[in-house]
């Protein structure tokens, strides 16, 4: 891939100030558009996925169900978008910006494979927890600027859900640092490599920080049985009720955008990223095989396509939790879990039975 890329990169730096902002912008699209069109696939497989669970047809006429995603995009975009006349007229405007924009930029430092990342910064997991913390903002901001008081109640309440399970999230990220020793994306993939394959992968040696990552991630998207902000005995949508057209979209796009982070994520941190799950000894040395089998972004994306579907899973199975159960769970039992087995943690690699990269 790099024989391709480096010569288009030398021919526009060749440009001077124009051809660099040229090569940026197109860092920028490489990756934000195979995310918008993941966002409009995933919402597809996501109804495919539940009518095959609850044994009915999901979508099949527009294209036969493949391009559903686009014909609602197309609706919303060409929707009348009706703003409160008591709503603060720049905030109002303003609020889906500040969730989707910390939702796009977060990917500048998820990497997909060895080499291919758009940012390797070395203080990369402290970037990631700014971005996916500017996102609350956006919920408080878009209850508050509504005028409503249905819009404020559910952004209270979905602002306060995000923090509690923030907060359980980030402390098991402090485990995963301590295993690594690094904050570089990368390197806490390359510390889980070693021949043993999958055994080798922070998922055992950290499997109740890995269990309350993932599921604090659900509860961070605000997704069921996690989704509270959407009360129905009121009115649903929360602080998003009183946007309509473009503006809606904007927030689909964000949890949908968010949802796809948390399941390239989870790997990365837990289960190898990009490394191959069979050790090395079982993969036979014909070239073909050894490709596949080996190390390579196909193997994150298997991955990331798993927890995504999870998310699915969970909506068409669970029943949603009540607030006060939510709550408890994720002060009460995921945060202690959580301090305590980074203090276990910190024994392990202390007294070498847990070392990066072995």
């Amino acid at each position: 891939m790099t024989y391709a890329i480096d010569p288009l990169r030398d021919a526009l730096l060749g440009f001077g100030t124009l051809g660099l902002l040229a090569w940026i912008v197109l860092k920028i699209l490489v990756i934000a558009v195979p995310v918008i069109l993941a966002v409009a696939f995933y919402v597809v497989w996501e109804r495919k996925l539940i009518g095959w669970m609850h044994v009915r047809h999901g979508p099949m006429y527009v294209g036969w169900g493949v391009f559903q995603a686009f014909a609602d995009v197309f609706k919303l975009l060409f929707k009348e978008v009706v703003q409160p006349t008591v709503a603060h007229p720049v905030l109002f405007r303003l609020a889906p910006l500040l969730l989707l924009v910390p939702a796009f930029a977060a990917w500048a430092v998820v990497p997909f494979d060895a080499q291919v990342v758009l940012s390797n910064a070395n203080a990369g997991v402290l970037y990631l927890l700014v971005m996916t913390s500017l996102g609350i903002y956006g919920v408080i901001i878009a209850g508050w600027a509504s005028n409503s008081k249905y819009a404020f109640l559910g952004a209270m309440r979905a602002s306060a859900q995000m923090i509690s399970y923030e907060v359980a999230a980030g402390f098991a990220l402090v485990g995963v640092l301590v295993a690594a020793g690094t904050l570089n994306l990368s390197e806490i993939v390359m510390a889980q490599s070693g021949n043993g394959g999958f055994t080798e992968w922070f998922w055992i040696p950290l499997a109740p920080l890995f269990v309350i990552y993932f599921v604090s991630g659900v509860a961070e998207t605000n997704r069921l049985p996690f989704d509270v902000v959407e009360g129905e005995s009121e009115i649903v949508a929360g602080h998003m009720v009183e946007y309509s057209g473009s503006q809606f979209a904007l927030f689909f796009l964000a949890e949908y955008a968010n949802m796809i982070l948390v399941s390239i994520l989870t790997p990365i941190f837990f289960l190898g990223g990009w490394l191959s799950p069979i050790p090395a000894a079982w993969i036979p040395d014909v070239p073909v095989l050894s490709t596949v089998l080996g190390d390579g972004w196909w193997w994150l994306l298997a991955k990331m396509f798993f927890f995504a579907s999870c998310f699915i899973w969970f909506r068409a199975a669970f029943p949603r939790y009540r607030y006060d159960q939510i709550m408890r769970l994720g002060w009460k039992v995921f945060i202690p879990i959580t301090i305590a087995w980074i203090f276990v943690t910190a024994l392990l690699v202390y007294f070498g039975i847990l070392e990066a990269g072995r």
